[in-house]
């Protein structure tokens, strides 16, 4: 079982703002990129990278989705948690 996970992820205000993102990066758009230009949260200024955590330090539905990706690269669909909308980026497992 994944013990702590690296993740960086975007935060927009609404689903179809995160959905366009997605398409925008599926396309070929730098993740880091479009966090840099349009994350509401700070992390955003470093590419929205929020470095390594673990079960218990993210709201659920974000630590959730955070730890189902199973691939470094791989890309959330949108979730929603209380701050918005987020698309999260799995930049590294430990294991």
């Amino acid at each position: 079982m994944t013990n702590e996970v690296k993740a960086s992820h975007i935060l927009v205000k609404t689903e179809d703002e995160a959905k366009k993102l997605l398409e925008e990066i599926n396309a070929g758009k730098s993740f880091a990129d479009a966090a840099a230009e349009v994350s509401l949260c700070p992390s955003g200024a470093n590419g929205g990278d929020l470095g390594y955590f673990g079960r218990g330090m993210m709201v659920k539905p974000f630590e959730d989705v955070a730890f189902a990706l199973e691939k470094v690269g791989q890309i959330s669909e949108p979730v929603q948690t209380q701050f918005g909308w987020h698309l999260i980026q799995l930049t590294g497992k430990d294991d």
